[in-house]
Parts: structure tokens; C-alpha cells; sequence
């Protein structure tokens, strides 16, 4: 692959997207439907909100993504006293030169681990808005630009809410996918062991497979698939559909609407093709568009979530046959409607941990599958 050009073919781009998965491996336990997502959003430009319980590798997923691509890695732990200044950065004065400098803050990275968000004050929250959606920080007057890529995973723990501050909508809406990683299986975690007895230091780390120059040709890429006309009126109909549901304030944004057009483009790429297809739509709805929704607080009190929302759109909107070369009668005809299918990149291997699998499975939590309750095939 030629890393110093824009023109990359599908094929090159799912090699990469597939080595990468794999060195993540080396290190991290990660389904590979989380993975794929996660992946998904930073293709797209996206960001990116993993909401787990405290040990499930948050933030070693996190850093090793940065990791395999050669990118600059900051964490930034939020707490109840942390200031916005202390994730942009803030004008400083010189004695020795005289002259007020800016000290850039850790947000001036390639990937930015916001971990336990909404510990932080919604002030110190968002300071991040202007940086995740603008990709620049102003301090003082003056804007800064961030380094590219940029892209900010930001965690949160559903468990303990004392001393949280909960996120608001607009800025729920800021992230393309929200995702789990859940607990892994007795294999996954045998793994885990065994990776952890055959290095002396606490946390894995990974070496580079591919460079930020890759990635950003990547992005490139992500931006040429073609997504058939009927494929963008299934995910407008998909958004309007969960804005009708009785059981939601707001449904999808038009932002969201967008993310999930960008976010079906990259599957796409790490699927090694040039176009969209309506499969890539219906494994990311979840993630993409269960976050958008701001549920009735009758529906909050009868254990609605968002995700239930979202597999109500996918079972009631007709899915078009959309395929290259199609006519435009055959492309009017709604497609049967089956499961996605398995959302492993080609020849990736086994996934370390999925949301089920023939193990036992009373002992983990898993990510669920917006589409139904079964999961994808180890």
C-alpha cells in the first residue's frame, strides 16, 4: 500500500483495516463486533463512547488503536474539579521572553481518551464540543488547530452515578457510536492470563502496523464509497421511524442521520468494497442511533432503552435491494428481511470475545445487537 497517496483500492484498505484488527488483538480482548464499530467511527472521522463497568479494557483498547496506527495517545481523566482549561490548555506568561505563550492541553492528540466523562462538571464537559465537531480550541480569541487524525474516546460508567454528571443530548449526539465491550468469555479471559504471564509489564502496548498516513488515507477512501440513493432513504426512514415510535421524546437527529451515512461508508471499506450495502446499515444502527434517542419517562420507567427503539425501525422499515448494477425496479423491491450478516472483516480470524459464543455465558455481560438478541458467529 502506498502510504504517500490518496489512491488507495478497496482491497489495500481492507488489508489494512485487517492488520490492524489483528495487532489490536495481541493486546486487547475485544469482539470483534465492538472492534468493528470502534473502527467504523474512527474511519469516518467519528468519535467514539464506551460506557462499561470499571476493568472490562477500556482504556487499553483505547490506547492500543492509537498504537497499531502510530498515533499520538493522551488520557485525560475527568473529575469533579477538573477546569476546561485543563483539557485545552490556557495562555501562560514567560518571564523569560516577556510574552504571553498558549500551553496546549492533552486534547492536542491523534486519539483522546476522556475517561469517566461525566465525572466532570458540565462546564469542563464542554470544552470538548468545539474540539470534537470543529477539530480546533479557542482560548483567549485565538483557535487552534488540532492535530489530524483526531478522534476522542471518551468512557463512562453506568454503574456508579453518585457524584456523575450526567451527558447531555447535545452532546450524546456529538459521538458516532456508542458502544459496550462486556464482559469476556472463560476463553477470552484464559487468554487474557496467558498474554499477561508472558510480559513483565502491567499494562500491553503494541507496536505500530500502520502509520497516521495510512489512516488518513483510509479516511480518503471512506469518502468516496457510493451509497445507492434508496440506501440513504433507508436510513432517513430508519431515523423518522424511531422520531414516530410512542415511546420516545426525540428520536435520531439529522446529525445522526449523517453518522450513520458516514459510519455505513467506512463499513464498507473495512469490508473491501466501494459501495454501501444495506447490511453495513442494519449492524451499525445500534450504535450509531440507540444513543440519539431520548426515551418518554413512561418508557424510562417501564425499562425501555434506546436500542429497543432502534430494532422496532429496523423490523418495521422495508429494506431496499440495493446491489451494483441493479435496475431501478429491481432497487424499488424491498429486500426479504434477514439478519446482518456475521460482522467480522474477511479472514480476521476468530474473535477473542463476542456478544455470545458456545461458552458459558451466565458469567459476562455482553454488548447487545441492536438487530435482535442472538449475535454474531465466532
Amino acid at each position: 500500500m502506498d502510504e504517500t497517496s490518496s489512491n488507495v483500492t478497496a482491497d489495500e484498505g481492507a488489508d489494512a483495516v485487517r492488520a490492524v484488527v489483528e495487532r489490536i488483538e495481541e493486546a486487547a480482548v475485544v469482539d470483534r463486533y465492538v472492534l468493528h464499530a470502534m473502527l467504523s467511527a474512527v474511519l469516518a472521522r467519528g468519535h467514539v463512547l464506551l460506557e462499561d463497568v470499571p476493568g472490562t479494557g477500556k482504556t487499553v483498547t483505547a490506547r492500543v488503536i492509537a498504537e497499531s496506527m502510530g498515533l499520538e495517545f493522551t488520557r485525560i481523566q475527568f473529575t469533579p474539579d477538573l477546569l476546561p482549561a485543563d483539557v485545552t490548555g490556557s495562555t501562560i506568561y514567560d518571564e523569560q521572553s516577556g510574552e504571553f505563550e498558549f500551553a496546549k492541553g492533552p486534547v492536542f492528540a491523534n486519539v483522546v481518551l476522556a475517561d469517566e466523562i461525566n465525572r466532570a462538571p458540565p462546564k469542563t464537559q464542554a470544552a470538548l464540543l468545539e474540539a470534537m465537531e470543529e477539530r480546533q480550541v479557542s482560548v483567549d480569541g485565538t483557535t487552534y488547530e488540532l492535530p489530524q487524525p483526531f478522534v476522542v474516546i471518551a468512557t463512562q460508567n453506568p454503574i456508579e452515578q453518585e457524584g456523575t454528571f450526567r451527558l447531555p443530548e447535545a452532546q450524546r449526539d456529538r459521538f458516532s457510536v456508542k458502544t459496550s465491550l462486556g464482559y469476556p468469555d472463560v476463553e477470552g479471559e484464559m487468554g487474557l492470563l496467558e498474554r499477561r504471564a508472558n510480559r513483565r509489564s502491567l499494562a500491553p502496548s503494541v507496536d505500530p502496523i500502520v502509520t497516521p498516513q495510512t489512516l488518513r488515507a483510509l479516511q480518503e477512501l471512506t469518502e468516496d464509497v457510493t451509497v445507492d440513493r434508496k440506501l440513504r432513504r433507508y436510513i432517513i426512514d430508519l431515523a423518522r421511524a424511531t422520531r414516530r415510535d410512542d415511546r420516545t421524546e426525540t428520536g435520531v437527529s439529522p446529525r445522526g442521520v449523517q453518522r450513520v451515512f458516514e459510519a455505513a461508508r467506512a463499513a464498507a471499506v473495512i469490508d473491501g468494497r466501494t459501495f454501501a450495502v444495506p447490511d453495513d446499515v442494519k449492524r451499525l444502527a445500534g450504535p450509531t442511533m440507540a444513543h440519539r434517542v431520548v426515551l418518554s419517562t413512561e418508557a424510562t420507567v417501564d425499562g425501555v432503552e434506546g436500542r429497543d427503539v432502534v430494532r422496532r425501525a429496523l423490523n418495521v422499515v422495508d429494506v431496499p435491494a440495493v446491489s451494483p448494477g441493479a435496475s431501478d425496479d429491481t432497487a424499488d423491491e424491498p429486500a426479504a428481511r434477514a439478519r446482518p450478516p456475521d460482522v467480522t472483516p474477511a479472514s480476521t480470524g476468530d474473535a477473542n470475545q463476542g456478544e455470545s459464543g458456545d461458552g458459558d455465558r451466565s458469567d459476562r455481560r455482553t454488548p447487545s445487537d441492536p438487530d435482535d438478541e442472538s449475535t454474531p458467529t465466532r
